[in-house]
This record gives structure tokens, C-alpha cells and sequence, in this order.
């Protein structure tokens, strides 16, 4: 060991060390990072004109962060207590008596649906079990509250610096990056497409799946259309699964109480609208952006929003996209025996 290795050894444990702690200390706020990049990417376009009109990036990327701020902050904290409550009140009509009448209507219709009636029932907790069961968690609650009120703040306050630094940022990433400039772009391409992609293509054409599904229900007199509707919203986040969990229960539901009609026209909306917003609205607003197939776009939403939570529904597919870019780049350079941008031989 010559003094020059033993000081490059030195130096590559303590920046080892110096990366694991950054990391410990960057965890707790990788959701709100993530989701600050999201928007970043989403609203860099608006920030761009603005800053060419205003000719002070600063500003620009102030006035951007306070619009998006309002457009999300003001509607989720205005909806909310009025989601819950509809919530409440959809869970209370679902064991209503009402309900239960149509329920023991079917089962007297089909038999054979006693047992699993009778099983659900008894899994089903009251407002009043589901309450005692909440209690003794308030705390908890609370404590993350207000530690989703701090990811807001770290959300916003990190997407300020990223629209007015987003050069100086690609700048840097370039010289520290293992990769040609091609392959950087390369990266940073597929990067962008699929945050936009993911973000306004899955969430839009989930919402709308939610709200026309909402008002199915409820034009069909189905109990709690709300609650239903935002179920739908959010499995249809979810490729191959989507709102067909929600829909083909209660159009089964209907059948097995005697009504046939409405069992038509809510399977007739399933399988035509919502196919319809598949195949027209969700190839205009995503197209090839994903170039991803099902099966690893569900493991990575899933496996996603199981590792990082609400915000992994961007990370997951964001990091498999990255590490398809990656694994083509080494597929590049292996077949070329040589880096993507360097001259060929001979030339």
C-alpha cells in the first residue's frame, strides 16, 4: 500500500460515510422531494415564459410555486373534511336499514349467498366500533398531520429552488454523472416523460373514471355513490385492476336483487365508457411516453406506493424508467464497444 492508495482508500470510505449520512438525513424527505420534482417538471414550462417576460428568474419561480401552491393546497384542504364526512355518511348508509332490506331481498332470491353475506356482516365494523378502534390512535394521527404539514412546506420550498436553479442542477448533474452528454439527455428525457406521463395521463383518467363513476351510482340509487366514486379513483390508479373491482360486484349485486336493467346499464358503462377513456383519453395524454409494459408499470406502482407511499406512485415508475434508460445505455455501449456520442472508428 504506496501513501497515494492508502489516501485514495481514506478518501473513498469517508466519502462513503459522508453519502450514507446525507442519505439518513435526506430519507424522511424523499416523498416531499419526489413530489417537488414532479411539479418542478410539470410547471417548468410556465416558469420558463414567465421568466423570459419578467426577465427575473427569482420572481418567476416564486409566482409559479405560489399558484400551484394555492391550486392544490386550497381544494384538498376545503375537500377533505368534506370527503370524510361523506365517507362517514356512506359507510352509515351501507348499513342502514334500507340496505339491509335489499340485502335479505337477494338473499332470499339466491340462497347460496347466505354465508358470504353473513361473513361480511360480521366483518364489518360500526361507526361507533370503527370510532373505539381510532381513539387510542389520535395521537398518532395527529403526530402525522402535522408532519404532512411539514412535507408541504419541504414540497414547495424545494420546488421554489428547482424551477429557479433547474440549470445550475442539469449543469451539475452532467459533471458528476458517469454518462456521455447524450446519454444524460437520454436520461433526463425519460425522466421528464414519465413524471408527466404518470402525473397528468394515470390521474386524470383516473379521476374522471372516479367521477362518471360516482354518478353511475348514484343515478342508479346504489348506496354511498361518493364513497364508491372515490374508491373507483383510486384503483383505477392501479393498472389491469381499476374500477372493474368496484363495478362488477354491485352490477352483480343488482342482478342477484332482481334488478336486471340498472345490472345492464352499469355493465354497459363499465365495459364501454371506461373502455372508451382507456383507449381514447389515456393514449392522448400519455401515448408511448411510458414505453413500459403492464406487468412491470403494476409492479412499480404498487411496489411504489407499498415502499414510499402516496409518493410512490411517482418514484415507482420513475425508477424503473431510469434503470430501463440505464440498462439501454449498457446495451448501447456492449453492442458498439464503445460509449453512445464517441466517434467511430476510422471516421
Amino acid at each position: 500500500m504506496t501513501r497515494a492508495r492508502t489516501s485514495a482508500l481514506a478518501l473513498m470510505v469517508a466519502t462513503a460515510i459522508a453519502l450514507y449520512l446525507c442519505w439518513k438525513m435526506t430519507q424522511p424527505f424523499v416523498p416531499a422531494l419526489a413530489w417537488a420534482l414532479t411539479l418542478a417538471i410539470l410547471g417548468y414550462g410556465v416558469h420558463r415564459r414567465l421568466a423570459r417576460r419578467l426577465r427575473r428568474p427569482s420572481l418567476s419561480a416564486g409566482l409559479v410555486t405560489a399558484v400551484l401552491s394555492v391550486l392544490i393546497v386550497v381544494p384538498v384542504a376545503a375537500l377533505s373534511p368534506i370527503v370524510v364526512s361523506s365517507a362517514a355518511e356512506g359507510w352509515d348508509s351501507l348499513r342502514s336499514e334500507s340496505v339491509r332490506s335489499r340485502v335479505d331481498k337477494a338473499v332470499r332470491s339466491n340462497p347460496s349467498l347466505g354465508p358470504a353475506v353473513r361473513w361480511v356482516s360480521r366483518q364489518a365494523p360500526s361507526t361507533e366500533e370503527m370510532a373505539k378502534h381510532l381513539a387510542p390512535r389520535v395521537p398518532g394521527i395527529l403526530t402525522g398531520s402535522l408532519w404532512a404539514g411539514v412535507e408541504v412546506l419541504v414540497t414547495f420550498f424545494a420546488l421554489f429552488y428547482l424551477l429557479r436553479d433547474r440549470d445550475k442542477v442539469l449543469v451539475y448533474l452532467r459533471s458528476v454523472l458517469p454518462l456521455t452528454t447524450s446519454e444524460t439527455t437520454r436520461v433526463f428525457k425519460r425522466v421528464s416523460e414519465v413524471v408527466r406521463a404518470s402525473v397528468l395521463g394515470t390521474l386524470l383518467v383516473a379521476a374522471i373514471q372516479g367521477l362518471l363513476g360516482g354518478l353511475m351510482f348514484w343515478w342508479l340509487d346504489i348506496p354511498a355513490p361518493l364513497l364508491w366514486g372515490a374508491v373507483m379513483f383510486l384503483l383505477s390508479v392501479l393498472p389491469i385492476l381499476g374500477a372493474a373491482i368496484v363495478w362488477i360486484p354491485a352490477a352483480v349485486f343488482l342482478v342477484t336483487e332482481g334488478s336486471w336493467e340498472k345490472a345492464l346499464i352499469l355493465s354497459a358503462w363499465g365495459s364501454v365508457v371506461v373502455a372508451l377513456i382507456d383507449n381514447l383519453l389515456y393514449p392522448i395524454l400519455v401515448g408511448d411516453r411510458l414505453r413500459l409494459h403492464t406487468l412491470p408499470v403494476f409492479i412499480a406502482i404498487v411496489g411504489g406506493l407499498v415502499a414510499f407511499g402516496s409518493s410512490g406512485f411517482v418514484i415507482g415508475p420513475l425508477v424503473f424508467a431510469v434503470t430501463m434508460a440505464v440498462v439501454d445505455i449498457w446495451r448501447d455501449r456492449t453492442a458498439a464497444g464503445r460509449a453512445a456520442d464517441s466517434t467511430p472508428p476510422g471516421t
